[in-house]
């Protein structure tokens, strides 16, 4: 997960993530550090930085590195996924 990467890119440091959250600076240590957290928690991670949660997966440039002919790996299996309908 790639919630340390996302806030380095939005110059925040995890004592100001805290704060926005409204939860100990210990919680926000837990967070970064585990290999997985709940959906709610990435919401409100991801509303307090101001990303879209799948930035927590993929960065940008990443992804636009992976798209080609319309198809990209999932950055959980790394399978190949194709976008249709867009």
């Amino acid at each position: 997960m790639r919630i340390k990467d996302v806030l380095k890119e939005k110059r925040l440091t995890q004592p100001e993530l805290a704060e926005k959250l409204g939860v100990s600076l210990s919680a926000v240590k837990q967070m970064v550090a585990a290999d997985s957290v709940t959906t709610a928690t990435l919401e409100k991670i991801a509303a307090a930085v101001g990303v879209p949660v799948w930035q927590f997966f993929i960065s940008p440039d990443d992804l636009a590195k992976e798209i080609s002919g319309n198809t990209f790996c999932c950055p959980h299996c790394g399978g190949p996924l194709k976008i249709v309908g867009v």
